[in-house]
């Protein structure tokens, strides 16, 4: 699985990401999980917007635009709420809840996958 850095601060946001790009796996997600490893991560593409109706678990959710650059960050997103990207947001990723504070990950900052595709994606 690939690992998502923050090359902005040299900082690893996730150590495992899985990618989910069909319809079907960004609208299920993380529903049903019990809890979201703290080395794991989500990446939604294309995904402005994230959901956590009937999750069980709070999660940091990290908004991305095409240059993989942070443009928005939903800290500790309970279940059953909604957060929106805003302009430029094309892309998500859902980490542990505390994730973005820990590895200091803020709008503005760049995101990138490391062992998997490069360039306007993370």
């Amino acid at each position: 699985m690939p690992r998502i850095v923050n090359v902005s601060k040299g900082t690893t946001v996730a150590g495992r990401a899985r990618e989910a790009k069909s319809f079907w796996a960004r609208l299920v997600g993380l529903m049903g999980r019990r809890r979201l490893e703290e080395e794991e991560g989500l990446f939604l593409s294309p995904c402005s917007s994230v959901q956590t109706l009937f999750m069980r678990f709070p999660i940091d959710v990290i908004f991305l635009d095409r240059e993989a650059k942070v443009v928005k960050v939903a800290p500790a997103l309970r279940p059953f709420r909604l957060a929106f990207g805003g302009g430029g947001a094309r892309d998500a990723l859902e980490v542990t809840a505390g994730t973005a504070a820990r590895s200091d990950t803020a709008v503005g900052d760049r995101l990138a996958m490391e062992d998997g595709c490069q360039g306007g994606k993370t």
